[in-house]
């Protein structure tokens, strides 16, 4: 495939996670799909983990900022945001509303996400968003 083409796949299956739309993953993801992350094994699997995060999170929105493609790779840089009002992992709602931003690289094989190959977000400050820890950080931080 284009490298036009393996990016296209990566915009929808955003617009897709922003509809919220499950059963348009079936058209962009393999079904032996791998997520390294998370350490997830299969189209479903990946299903169940996006539908525990969009009850925590019903209102999740991610844009992608920047997308580059080489070879069967697209790398994204992409800003979300949320709102916690379901429990997630665990923590009861707060009712607090998050940002993040993440670095993603997938493979592309048949017109299918095969694989998230990596992927790096700020997990910290997600957390400390979330009220569950604190974090000040260093008295010359930039804010």
């Amino acid at each position: 495939m284009s490298l036009e083409k393996n990016k296209a796949i990566v915009r929808r299956l955003f617009e897709t996670f922003n509809k919220q739309d499950l059963a348009l993953l079936d058209e962009l993801i393999a079904p032996d799909y791998v997520d390294h992350p998370r350490k997830l094994r299969g189209l479903e699997s990946y299903k169940q983990h996006l539908t525990i995060f969009y009850k925590s999170f019903p209102d999740t929105h991610e844009t992608i900022e920047d997308i580059i493609a080489e070879g069967d790779k697209v790398c994204i840089h992409l800003k979300g945001t949320a709102t916690h009002t379901g429990e997630y992992r665990g923590l009861a709602p707060t009712g607090k509303k998050t940002t993040w931003e993440a670095f993603i690289i997938y493979r592309i094989t048949n017109g299918k996400i095969a694989e998230m190959l990596a992927a790096v977000s700020d997990e910290l400050d997600f957390l400390k968003q979330l009220g569950i820890i604190e974090y000040k950080g260093f008295p010359d931080e930039v804010k």
